[in-house]
């Protein structure tokens, strides 16, 4: 099996502000093309043998596989939740021209 080329990868913040800050950043390195932050999503989960429920904001970030592992060290030390939710989804199809479009968008800029 063959490595996808594209990458939607998934995050989540406790506050609205957090997230268009994290959002900011990412697209601002060429790291993502676009991120969409989702209205708020209520997480149940367990944390520190403690049943928890929170109110958080999702981002979904499109990028490359290349890109991948400078976007995930970016957000380790952006993020300040201590274990940050990032999870990397692979686009197996989608439209040539909008895939194309997160290649460029996330190419990285050589100096000339």
């Amino acid at each position: 099996m063959t490595t996808p080329a594209w990458l939607t990868v998934l995050t989540t913040t406790d506050s609205e502000e957090k997230a268009h800050a994290l959002a900011q950043g990412v697209v601002e390195a060429r790291l993502a093309a676009c991120v969409q932050i989702s209205a708020p999503v209520t997480s149940v989960y367990r944390w520190q043998n403690a049943i928890e429920t929170t109110e958080e904001w999702q981002l979904l970030f499109k990028t490359t596989t290349e890109r991948y592992p400078e976007l995930e060290a970016h957000l380790e030390a952006a993020h300040d939740y201590e274990t940050p939710e990032i999870i990397a989804i692979p686009v197996v199809r989608g439209s040539a021209r909008y895939l194309a479009w997160v290649s460029a968008e996330t190419a990285p800029v050589t100096s000339l």
